[in-house]
């Protein structure tokens, strides 16, 4: 027995030591944060491209645990649906508002049926890995697998013998908006596009999709479907399809509205046999659907090849950094959340380079470079681009060129862009601290003055005129702004938030005007920066809205807004998420709440109580406040790992609510390397226990290594050999070190 179990132990370590080498795509499980309202998927896509084709679940059957027609959805994929109705092209990942995830293609067998709710079939074996999703549809008995470039899509549906049918539908779809045009070019080609948009209460911000779709094999039959709308008296009498889907086998021409489709039909199918389905998109036009398909799947090219090509494209991204230690699961975890954070923002610009200008619906830019688009800075500012930055240089440069192009054909830098049109959601001026972040960290190759110029703009331009800052006048002339100002969609009135977000921004705008020699604005900046203290209350402890008249709001409870709820002068959050989010002053902030030991006391309760919220944004960096101070690293160091283990895992439900492309993910990916970007705009890190012992990081500078010895909390630092005194180093003279060597013990005490 006991020989049996050595043996047991050493093959185990034997395939540990296996995995340990397995290339870095191994490590990505898809299915993670695909419930929980993570809102990830597990389709196919490549880093930061603009085709993903994600399997979609969530309408049709009562058999689904979510359905995007019974509630609020805005995922096309939910883990605990088993209903599938095709794979959308085009789809957005970790976002809170439906939009995207449309042209679905299906497989089926037998008769033709347009009807999803009769053509849907349940599913099993589905397999997820990045750059290739497959799953067998048990009501057909076909395997349908997904594959992408970063502008297109191939899909090999593998048949039972007998009568097969592939299926566009242009009807349905993720998106709130309808409306689509398709029009047959060959026996094996169609184009077409489809109308996308009205992210998060926004019914003027609308968009083409365009594709060309080709299939493998010719049909014996194909044609349109459209539904007919419901006629009474002698009208009825007059259409045999009053009310219900009619086909269309003799028409050739294009076909347009709100729910049709195109099929084609194969007779006498082989068992076995394989028909694929390639697609090209654009956000241009056909012409340029076609191109990109052209382009990136040339005669010749296999499904097997181009899966390939995606799996070594993620491999070759994942591997700027690389992990040794901690367990099979941890790396999962890693890896999983490196891979979402690399998801967006994509790429928006064809093959020749063209692209849909910002804010001009139908007209057209060219860049030479890549330009970007689903900038959903409000979340984004906080850690991923701070993680492009580091690990992903030339494409955040990219990025932070397509934001100033932005501005340039719009007037004003980007919120929450999606392809080419500003939604306004959330708030703040984000473009902010993302782009003098990525200054101050050495990556230039912009035009950094017409950068400002554009900051300047929403930092000082009257609320009337001013999209960015609505209610800055107050601000300006108060400090502050009180309720009653300005409501914004259905959230309403959310001064404090507001407030809040523009103090961080005035904050990072005065740190590039003193880089840029602009004394007397870096000076206004930082002084407007500092404006949060007029929210303080030292009743609660924590910021409190202000009436109009300058007085407080009463009554008042600090914990009105937690869990997504309504409240007074807050955003999704409450006071207590959001008072210690003043990551530029904290010292200031301290002095405010009575001294360090108070203020430790405090932030620690927003920990003990409950008060936390690892679902949303504004607290995320809290843990790291804790080292500002010496002798209390060691409470960033707990809850670092206690957050870690408690909320994100490799289950399903494995991030604590929606990813918000790739935030979440993002600060798990900071966490575990073991250093965290807590100040947007303000280039430095706080230092925190590493989860693995060792990690190699490819940056601008060389290979950035962590390596941690013992377990338990710090108890020594070592940067470049030198001691280190301090828990937070700034990003130079991190990547100058090159090396950070921190020594565990079990005790807390420093």
């Amino acid at each position: 027995m006991r020989r049996t179990l050595i043996l047991a132990a050493l093959a185990a370590a034997f395939f540990r030591t296996q995995a340990q080498g397995a290339e870095p795509a191994a490590w990505v499980d898809p299915f993670i944060g695909t419930t929980n309202f993570g809102a990830t998927n597990p389709g196919a896509v490549l880093p930061n491209g603009m085709m993903a084709v994600v399997p979609f679940n969530v309408m049709g059957s009562d058999k689904n645990v979510y359905d995007k027609d019974a509630r609020w959805w805005s995922t096309p994929y939910e883990f605990h649906n088993k209903f599938f109705t095709g794979f959308a092209h085009g789809a957005l990942s970790g976002v809170g508002c439906p939009d995207m995830g449309s042209l679905l293609t299906m497989a089926t067998t037998g008769e033709l049926r347009p009807d999803y709710r009769e053509y849907g079939s349940e599913y099993s074996d589905e397999v997820a890995s990045p750059g290739y999703y497959a799953v067998s549809l048990s009501k057909y008995g076909i395997r349908a697998e997904a594959t992408a470039t970063a502008r297109t899509s191939v899909e090999r549906y593998t048949f039972p013998e007998g009568k097969g049918n592939l299926l566009l539908n242009l009807g349905e779809g993720l998106t709130n908006e309808s409306g689509a045009m398709v029009r047959r070019v060959s026996d094996t080609e169609i184009e077409g596009m489809k109308l996308l948009g009205t992210f998060c209460y926004n019914p003027q911000k609308v968009f083409p999709v365009y594709f060309v779709l080709r299939v493998s094999k010719a049909p014996r039959a194909a044609g349109y479907w459209k539904k007919q709308r419901p006629m009474t008296g002698v009208e009825a009498e007059w259409t045999p399809d009053n009310g219900r889907y009619k086909f269309y086998n003799e028409y050739g021409c294009e076909m347009a509205g709100d729910d049709i489709g195109y099929w084609f039909t194969y007779d006498d199918l082989a068992a076995g046999e394989q028909i694929e389905v390639r697609m090209g998109i654009s956000y241009v036009s056909m012409e340029n659907a076609r191109l990109n398909l052209e382009a990136e799947q040339p005669d010749g090219a296999t499904f097997d090849a181009i899966h390939t090509a995606a799996r070594s494209r993620w491999n070759a991204d994942l591997g700027r950094i690389r992990v040794e230690g901690g367990t099979d699961d941890q790396r999962k975890v890693f890896y999983t959340a490196l891979y979402h954070a690399l998801i967006h923002p994509n790429l928006l610009n064809d093959v020749n380079g063209e692209y849909p200008l910002m804010e001009h619906s139908g007209r057209v830019g060219v860049t030479s470079g890549d330009r970007y688009t689903v900038f959903s800075l409000w979340d984004t500012y906080r850690n991923v681009h701070q993680l492009l930055t580091l690990v992903y240089p030339e494409r955040q440069v990219e990025m932070v060129r397509s934001m100033i192009d932005i501005s340039r054909e719009w007037g004003w830098m980007p919120r929450w862009e999606l392809y080419g049109r500003e939604t306004f959601t959330m708030e703040g001026d984000p473009a902010i601290p993302v782009i003098v972040d990525t200054w101050m960290k050495g990556l230039r190759d912009y035009d950094i003055e017409a950068a400002y110029a554009a900051f300047r703009k929403s930092a000082t331009t009257p609320g009337a005129q001013n999209p960015l800052r609505p209610d800055i006048d107050p601000y300006i002339e108060r400090g502050y702004i009180p309720l009653g100002v300005y409501s914004q969609d259905l959230a309403g009135d959310l001064s404090v938030s507001h407030a809040l977000e523009y103090y961080v921004a005035d904050a990072a705008l005065a740190r590039l005007a003193d880089s840029l020699g602009h004394r007397e604005d870096a000076q206004m900046f930082r002084q407007r920066s500092l404006g949060y203290r007029h929210y303080y209350d030292k009743e609660y402890g924590t910021l409190r809205p202000i009436n109009g008249d300058g007085t407080f709001l009463t009554p008042f409870d600090p914990k009105a807004g937690e869990n997504f709820s309504t409240a007074p002068g807050f955003h999704e959050g409450s006071a207590w998420n959001y008072t210690f989010y003043v990551p530029h002053d904290v010292e200031g902030l301290v002095k405010l709440m009575g001294g360090r030991k108070r203020f430790v006391e405090k932030l620690q309760a927003v920990f003990d109580e409950g008060h936390y919220d690892p679902a949303n944004e504004p607290d995320i960096a809290y843990a790291y406040l804790f080292s500002r101070f010496p002798g209390e690293a060691w409470r960033t160091q707990r809850e670092t790992r206690r957050l870690l283990d408690k909320y994100f895992t490799v289950k399903p439900d494995g991030i604590p609510g929606n990813d918000d492309t790739g935030t979440m993910s993002a600060w798990a990916v900071f966490t575990m390397l073991g250093f965290y970007p807590d100040c947007p705009g303000e280039p430095a890190y706080t230092i925190t226990t590493p989860t693995f012992d060792r990690a190699e990081i490819d940056t601008p500078q060389g290979v950035l290594t962590i390596e941690k010895r013992g377990e338990g909390y710090i108890r020594r630092m070592t940067l470049g050999g030198k001691p280190l005194t301090t828990y937070r180093v700034d990003h130079d003279e991190l990547l100058r070190g090159g090396q950070l060597t921190l020594e565990l013990q079990n005790s807390k005490h420093q």
